[in-house]
């Protein structure tokens, strides 16, 4: 009969359990003349009762672990002032419990809970030591048990019709205690159980029926202690009738006000300023008739609710928001080309690309007067200035600029925003940032698109898919406004640095232009124009104070970064900045002129290795370029040549894709051995292992096939191939070599890497020649359409 009470403390947490009807004995003759003493805080042992409590002294916790370990019997004592941490005699009530640990169980909080079985009442005499627990002599006590009559009958059915009565109304005692109660039929269980079971406000009160031998007496004083507590319940459900009826007050004065409110308007006596003030804004907007009919729908819900009403305050913002959204409200756009092409080549070097699609925009709306904004996605490496040239295409229409921000959105409401009916609910980030422009024809850079995550929330890619389509777009559904917007006018650029991670559909919806990395030539300009000058204003320099030597800019560029942007570069140039502001401040000596020898005392020492990038320096190593989202790189393949079973080896951390180009090649140089001078029976007495090194970092793709067949012929044969070569394609099992992307970032790689010849597919030929000649100067390009002319071409 479990659960019957949990009793509060610091100490202990209890609930009292009563085991059947026949009361547990123990004779004097088998008690210790002094017991361990366990203090109780909010809690009484009462003799034939099982308690579990929970210890979180260290004392206690110390006395439960020995007396659980001996078998000993120990004393449970209320304790009298319960803020008391380390009780002595006097904090302890004089009479106690004789009882023993039936089991203990060990809490995740690190305290013990006990459960202990009382036996019989004691009396503490003295307590003979305090260390390691306290130790009590006592004077063991008996009960005396009334004889069956009328009188105790009557006593015990008064009981139990009192404690039913406290039970019920006492939300802490549970439904099984009624129950457990009316099939006692033992008085003194009865006694014993009542007393344990029933919650009263005065935790002492129970504490005091512990000195009463007399049954019949102890039964009378609880009789007394439960009439107080029927009187406490009353009040206290007197209380809740007056609190529910000042809330039913409320409600009626509510009424009332509504009533009122109505009378005052049909009397003209109602303030209706902040009202009219609403209509006459709504009045100026340029929206449908449609959406003016909504209004009002929505402005007369928000007059029939109750200012203090939380909904009040829900369809008020509610309001104003669709107030504030500029509807119809465009900027004028800058139509002249001219000064659209300068503000462009002011702010960005090179992107012929993305300014020639700008201009080509503002000639038709020019000429037409009226065009679907074009959705254009700048995706390539970073660095290279595709999020700010939404600013400057801003700049040069004359519209606003919004920037949204969808690295690592993984919420669909972060799109269409929430349902206006939940609690904090707000609109999607593209009518926020539209809202913030002001007008209705902003151009809205939407930042990192590659960077979109989905989880069971919804897939932001998918709400994306309404708003980038410019069939679609007329019509924007945000889930907070409810209503259709027009996004047709609004000039999207999205950015990426991967595309391959964009949701398929929503990349057919965009023109894809491709941002490809900088020459070192473009950078030096890149930096001279903009770069510098704008390290000096933040960093509080005047033009006087530092100046750059182009050789210097050439070597940071060379020396000092390794990337298709510009990004790191101007790190560095604000790292030299910052080294000659404090020159400055400290009064030192500073050259006012930055040459090639001053950039070791600033920057330290090179961080490229152009020794590394030299290669084709031993039999079975070939470069080959590749492309990342970082822009172009140049990778090495090794191969070595031992003997062996003829088992092919490859390691470097390579991708599936990767290794199939391996085995192909391995395959091919098999079926065709006379690419590397030796007859088919020695394959099968060579083993061949094939390296791509920083085998930390991942690779894969197929760019690499014809430089793996290379790198395993020249392993083969036992001679290097030629030096200042770089090759990429793709190649079949028939030896037939294939297109492969990235051309222009894999060219800027072997430019950066001083490569000079180029072998790549036949095929790749017109994306070559589509490359701006400033690109190409300098390298020797050979076509091939098939294995046997890259080894031709490579030895």
């Amino acid at each position: 009969m479990g659960d019957l009470l949990s009793a509060a403390g610091a100490e202990v947490s209890v609930i009292p359990v009563v085991q059947g009807d026949g009361m547990p004995k123990v004779e004097v003759s088998q008690l210790p003349d002094s017991l361990p003493i366990l203090a109780l805080r909010n809690a009484v042992l009462f003799p034939g009762t099982v308690y579990p409590i929970t210890i979180g002294r260290e004392k206690s916790i110390r006395l439960i672990e020995d007396a659980e370990r001996n078998n000993m019997f120990i004393g449970a004592v209320p304790q009298n002032d319960l803020s008391v941490e380390e009780p002595r005699i006097d904090d302890l009530y004089p009479y106690g419990t004789v009882a023993k640990i039936i089991k203990t169980l060990e809490m995740p909080d690190g305290t013990i809970t006990a459960i202990l079985q009382g036996y019989r009442r004691f009396e503490v005499e003295s307590i003979v030591d305090y260390e390691p627990y306290m130790l009590g002599r006592v004077r063991y006590l008996e009960d005396l048990v009334p004889a069956d009559d009328t009188n105790t009958r009557m006593i015990a059915e008064t009981l139990k019709e009192k404690a039913v009565s406290v039970i019920r109304a006492s939300s802490m005692a549970p439904r099984e205690a009624v129950s457990a109660l009316k099939g006692i039929d033992n008085f003194e269980f009865l006694v014993n159980f009542v007393a344990t079971t029933v919650d009263v406000e005065n935790y002492m009160e129970k504490v005091e029926l512990l000195q009463y031998g007399d049954l019949r007496t102890r039964a009378m004083k609880l009789l007394s202690v439960l009439d107080t507590q029927v009187e406490l319940q009353k009040i206290k459900q007197e209380i809740n009738q007056k609190v529910k009826s000042e809330i039913d007050q409320q409600q009626r004065e509510y009424y009332l006000n509504s009533q009122l409110k109505t009378i005052q308007e049909e009397l003209g006596m109602d303030d209706v300023e902040e009202f009219a003030q609403l209509r006459a804004r709504a009045e100026e907007k340029l929206w449908p008739a449609s959406v003016q009919t909504i209004f009002d729908k929505e402005i007369a819900k928000l007059e029939r609710y109750n200012p203090s009403s939380p909904d009040y305050s829900i369809q008020y913002n509610y309001i104003q928001f669709m107030l504030d959204l500029p509807w119809g409200e465009m900027s004028m756009d800058n139509l002249d080309l001219k000064n659209a092409q300068k503000v462009l080549d002011e702010d960005h070097y090179g992107l012929d690309k993305v300014k020639e699609r700008i201009i080509e925009y503002l000639a038709v709306l020019k000429l037409k007067g009226d065009m679907k904004s074009p959705i254009i996605c700048l995706y390539g490496p970073p660095g290279v200035g595709k999020t700010s040239l939404g600013k400057s295409v801003a700049r040069a229409l004359g519209r606003k600029y919004v920037r949204i921000a969808l690295g690592g959105v993984h919420d669909e409401s972060e799109i269409r925003g929430h349902r206006k009916t939940y609690v904090g609910a707000l609109p999607g980030r593209i009518l926020n940032g539209i809202n913030r422009a002001g007008t209705s024809n902003p151009v809205i850079v939407l930042d990192e698109i590659d960077k979109l995550t989905k989880d069971m929330k919804g897939d932001p890619s998918s709400a994306l898919l309404e708003a980038l389509d410019p069939e679609q777009n007329t019509a924007f559904h945000d889930n907070y406004l409810d209503i259709d917007y027009d996004l047709s006018n609004v000039l999207f650029i999205t950015t990426a640095n991967n595309i391959e991670t964009i949701h398929p559909a929503l990349r057919d919806r965009m023109e894809m232009i491709n941002v490809s990395g900088y020459l070192a030539e473009e950078k030096y300009e890149i930096a001279k124009r903009h770069l510098v000058p704008r390290q000096l204003e933040e960093h509080g320099l005047e033009k006087s104070q530092l100046k750059f030597d182009r050789n210097a800019i050439a070597k940071i560029i060379d020396d000092y970064t390794h990337e298709s942007g510009v990004r790191g570069l101007e790190k560095q140039i604000a790292k030299v900045a910052r080294v000659t502001a404090k020159k400055i401040a400290l009064d030192q000596e500073y050259p006012s002129v930055i040459k090639k020898e001053h950039l070791r005392e600033y920057l330290g020492l090179p961080t490229n290795s152009h020794d590394l990038q030299k290669g084709n320096e031993a039999p079975g190593v070939v470069t080959g370029l590749a492309w990342t989202s970082m822009g172009g790189e140049i990778l090495f393949i090794e191969s070595s040549v031992s003997r062996g079973k003829g088992v092919l080896t490859m390691t470097g951390n390579l991708g599936d894709v990767m290794k199939e180009s391996a085995t192909i090649a391995y395959q091919y140089i098999k079926a065709h051995p006379e690419l590397t001078g030796m007859p088919y029976e020695e394959f099968a007495e060579k083993d061949i292992h094939v390296h791509v090194p920083e085998g930390a970092v991942p690779k894969d793709g197929p760019s690499a096939g014809i430089t793996m067949v290379t790198s395993m012929v020249s392993a083969f044969r036992g001679r290097k191939v030629k030096g200042g070569i770089a090759m990429t394609g793709e190649m079949t099992l028939r030896g037939k070599v294939l297109p492969v992307g990235g051309i222009k970032e894999k060219i800027l790689a072997a430019k950066r890497a001083g490569i000079h010849t180029i072998i790549i597919s036949e095929e790749n030929r017109k994306d070559v020649e589509d490359i701006k000649e400033i690109y190409v100067k300098g390298l020797t390009f050979v076509y091939v359409r098939n294995i046997r002319d890259v080894i031709d071409a490579a030895f």
